[in-house]
């Protein structure tokens, strides 16, 4: 198959008319489409606007988009304890999968093609069923909590543990290696020394798997760390081990010099999920100054509850404009940046090797998008209307691993029946609503 139209190959490399070929899940050509149409003729042809890497969602919750505006105008641990964890208890098996589903579809809907995705404690099986299914490209893990746990959510830590294994075991390298393991403790409030420790030793002994956490997201959380260790956040997380290239470590917002300093020194990943700290009032993550000391920062939408939407245009609009408002710099994160955290160091973060830009030989994960819209009109810029102007709603086309999952032109999710999900999730009852 060849695509055509402008190709955004990566932050620097533009095609004002170029194409890319595609040959079963690999890229074989991109660049101008005169010469990419001379060498490879005869293919079927199909015309967009605007072609992109698949964009990268470095944390998102896709089984919490049952609990979009459940939860709105409430502080983090009230938002999670009152609401969210209570949802997340009450769902039995089919509620979580129709809960991963109705996450992966609106993803997939809107240019995303991979996750770092934070399950729950319990179903996980469900979420990875679903990924597999829809045919997103995934990073996910089985939440695991044994400690300030609520009613439904609470574990024992050998079982956490093992369940965890059990997950890997199952999962981990499954579709050709487009579904992998995250080991997932949901936050050092929630979890003791012995689980994060075995969360470290998991992830070991099993080639290829990441951890994943939240971290010094909100004040009270950091002041919560620090009178059960003695320890900043991050502090306490490299204490443990769940420091390095290989861990993902959500928000990171209150941090302080020493722990700056770890992450750089090990390497560690930082998401920066814009929408849903401003939302929670959490404060503004300073990723300029990460940026500046060589930390991987991705960009994430978090969960639907706490954003309201999955939509990664809106999340790279927002992470742009609220870095130069607490900067007072207009200059700050430029599109070109934010573009680099949304793909590139969105799979860097999630350990996809070839993913994250249009490079013959890389993964054939691509968007394309429709411009024939006013807030496109003129098209100046297309990386500054990808980050500033561009909506979910816009995408036309999703491609994973060589294979249309969505399409606007033949009736959308081409992997499921959108239709059918959307039903399911308006019929599942939770708990978690109270007062809303």
């Amino acid at each position: 198959m060849l695509l055509a139209g402008t190709v955004i190959a990566n932050s620097t490399t533009v095609y004002d008319d170029g194409a890319v070929v595609v040959e079963d899940d690999r890229i074989v050509a991109v660049g101008d489409r005169r010469a990419v149409e001379d060498a490879h003729p005869d293919r079927e042809v199909r015309e967009f606007d605007l072609l992109l890497p698949g964009l990268v969602g470095g944390h998102v919750h896709s089984v919490q988009s049952l609990g979009r505006g459940i939860a709105d105008d409430t502080s983090l641990l009230d938002w999670l304890f009152d609401h969210v964890l209570p949802m997340e208890a009450s769902l039995d098996a089919a509620g979580m999968r129709t809960a991963a589903e109705l996450g992966y579809l609106e993803l997939l809907e809107s240019g995303t093609t991979t996750v770092v995705d934070h399950l729950s404690v319990a179903h996980a099986d469900e979420a990875f069923e679903a990924a597999a299914e829809l045919g997103i490209r995934g990073r996910l893990g089985k939440v695991m909590m044994d400690k300030r746990a609520p009613d439904g959510l609470a574990e024992d830590t050998d079982a956490a543990l093992a369940e965890t294994e059990r997950l890997v075991r199952g999962y981990h390298g499954a579709c050709d290696g487009r579904i992998r393991y995250a080991v997932t403790p949901r936050f050092a409030v929630s979890c003791t020394e012995e689980c994060l420790r075995g969360a470290r030793d998991i992830a070991d002994r099993y080639d290829g798997v990441t951890i994943h956490t939240h971290a010094s997201e909100n004040r009270d959380e950091v002041e919560t760390v620090a009178e059960d260790t003695g320890m900043r956040n991050v502090e306490w997380l490299h204490e443990v081990g769940l420091t390095g290239e290989d861990v993902v470590l959500a928000h990171c917002v209150w941090t302080e010099e020493e722990e700056r300093e770890l992450l750089a020194e090990t390497g560690t990943n930082v998401t920066y999920c814009p929408s849903s700290n401003m939302k929670l009032a959490s404060g503004v993550a300073p990723i300029v100054d990460y940026l500046d000391r060589d930390i991987n920062v991705a960009l994430g939408n978090d969960g639907p509850p706490c954003n309201n939407t999955l939509d990664p245009f809106t999340e790279m609009r927002q992470a742009s404009l609220l870095q130069k408002v607490e900067h007072l710099d207009s200059q700050a994160t430029p599109a070109r940046v934010i573009f680099e955290m949304a793909t590139i160091n969105g799979a860097k973060a999630a350990g996809f090797d070839r993913v994250g830009e249009l490079r013959e030989g890389w993964k054939a994960d691509i968007v394309a998008l429709d411009t024939d819209v006013t807030r496109a009109t003129p098209l100046h810029d297309a990386l500054s209307h990808l980050v500033f102007g561009a909506h979910g709603d816009d995408v036309e086309l999703t491609m994973v691993d060589g294979e249309v999952v969505y399409d606007e032109a033949f009736g959308g999710l081409q992997t499921g029946d959108a239709d059918e999900i959307r039903r399911r999730a308006r019929a599942v009852e939770f708990d978690g609503k109270a007062g809303h």
